[in-house]
């Protein structure tokens, strides 16, 4: 890192049309992909990528330069685990919610769409389309199964061709408006091994964590800190173990989304040693925080209730390791914002009424550059790999995005990793009510971040207010076993 330690913002020519798609050169910085790093020069022609290397040429008449001496030229982030769809009581929308991504560095998002029940796959699809045509960042989307019948298996060989390979079921939620029975989950598993597709799964097993709440309300327990106290790490474990029974019993690639908890990434381990084609993510509120931010007092441990919940210390240094070994192999953020007041304050006195979510991803490649790559958990080439190029892999986006190479879409943050902020609410571009860090300073930051070679963000300045995402259609999904 002794190279990256003179940091300085990068500068961007003013004489030329900031957010128009034209020739943009990015020199003097660090090229880190997650295979190695260089300083390289990177030019863009259009949407495109179409040079990585060493002094190459400027014409100083028509090119935008970007001085990123000092500072890494990174792929932008991906996050393959979000909620943005506003009908969901969310703080965020596509609008919100992207502008939040790209302004964090993410410039490719895969949401999470959700059927409805009563309806078809193909028609909860039609809404998230819909919605996500405000989107400032690129996008595809995952297939939340609520309902299992045949009808609605019969559509995933339709929706994997239409670019849509992965899909999501719950093994627990709350009030039942999600979770799927065990065959009915490994009906879907055996659907989505026929048409080449990945099952997506929340780990928790849903019946004894109803019993455990239930138990806890009748005792009187109703503070946030009991949302922790019901979900014990010992039920998404076994809920893990299990999905990965009925994944290899299918056929199919399992990829369990949050994964929170030592016992859950054991499971995860030990199938990988194997030789099965399981994946895991963890976020970065798994990470960083604890179930002492669920004892918060005045009722402030509500800001910080999700699924499955804050684990202890164990578990942060375990996921850490995870981490660094390749068991986990993204680091997404599952955002799903619920502001303070009203939404969470619906749980006052009764904590399975808090809306679960946490917001994440604004803030996510500072968080991992800050708490791990300064911090000496990962190398600057792991980091790009958790953010960006792994995600790309698995979901079927690579090499068109998570990669700096000639011929890859020209998604490229500018990353300052000298950089101080303080994480605020205040600050933010998502409509949250509250930052889960309230008050952190972290090192690193987007300084520039460009979707498909238009600038979208400068400095301090949003310079593409209207939104140009587009949508992806992946790939079938891109799960290969680990080496054996």
């Amino acid at each position: 890192m002794g190279a990256l330690a003179a940091a300085k913002p990068p500068t961007i020519d003013r004489s030329a049309i900031l957010g128009a798609v034209t020739r943009t050169i990015i020199h003097g910085g660090t090229v880190v992909n997650a295979s190695d790093s260089a300083i390289a020069d990177v030019l863009v022609d259009g949407e495109r990528i179409v040079a990585v290397g060493r002094n190459l040429a400027v014409d100083t008449d028509s090119d935008i330069t970007i001085d990123a001496t000092g500072c890494l030229v990174i792929p932008g982030g991906v996050d393959v685990h979000t909620h943005m769809q506003r009908e969901q009581s969310s703080a965020d929308d596509h609008e919100s919610g992207t502008l939040a991504a790209v302004w964090g560095g993410t410039t490719t998002i895969v949401d999470m769409a959700t059927q409805n029940f009563g309806e078809s796959l193909g028609q909860g699809l039609e809404r998230w389309h819909a919605g996500a045509q405000a989107s400032h960042a690129d996008f595809g989307f995952h297939m939340i199964v609520r309902e299992v019948t045949a009808a609605v298996l019969a559509e995933l060989p339709a929706l994997a061709a239409a670019g849509v390979p992965s899909f999501k079921l719950f093994m627990a939620d709350s009030g039942g408006r999600y979770m799927v029975s065990d065959a009915d989950l490994f009906r879907a598993m055996g659907a989505a091994a026929e048409c080449g597709a990945m099952i997506m799964v929340h780990a928790e097993n849903g019946g004894v964590i109803d019993v455990l709440i239930q138990r806890a309300l009748a005792e009187g327990r109703t503070a946030p800190i009991n949302h922790a106290l019901t979900r014990p790490t010992t039920a998404e474990g076994e809920a893990a173990h299990r999905a990965i029974a009925l994944a290899e019993l299918a056929g199919t690639p399992l990829y369990i989304v949050h994964l929170s908890s030592s016992d859950a990434l054991a499971a995860v381990r030990e199938a990988r040693n194997r030789g099965l084609p399981v994946f895991a993510e963890t976020c970065p509120h798994y990470l960083l925080l604890d179930t002492s931010d669920l004892d918060a007092p005045d009722f402030g441990g509500a800001k910080y209730v999700c699924s499955p919940p804050l684990r202890g210390e164990r578990d942060r240094a375990d996921l850490w390791n995870g981490l660094r070994t390749d068991d986990l192999q993204v680091v997404s953020t599952d955002h799903c914002p619920w502001c303070f007041t009203p939404d969470k304050a619906r749980g006052r006195d009764d904590f399975s009424l808090i809306p679960n979510g946490l917001p994440g991803v604004e803030d996510r490649l500072s968080l991992l550059w800050h708490y791990g790559v300064t911090a000496g958990h990962i190398t600057p080439e792991r980091f790009v790999d958790l953010v960006a190029s792994a995600p790309a892999r698995l979901f079927g986006l690579f090499p068109r995005k998570g990669t700096i190479s000639p011929g890859s879409d020209a998604d490229i943050v500018v990353f300052d990793p000298e950089a101080e902020r303080t994480l605020a609410a205040a600050t933010m571009k998502s409509r949250i009510d509250y930052s889960p860090y309230e008050g952190r300073m972290v090192r690193g930051a987007p300084r520039t971040v460009l979707l498909r070679g238009r600038t979208l963000r400068d400095g301090d300045v949003l310079v593409q207010a209207t939104a140009t995402g587009r949508y992806l259609k992946r790939s079938s999904a891109g799960g290969t076993a680990p080496p054996a």
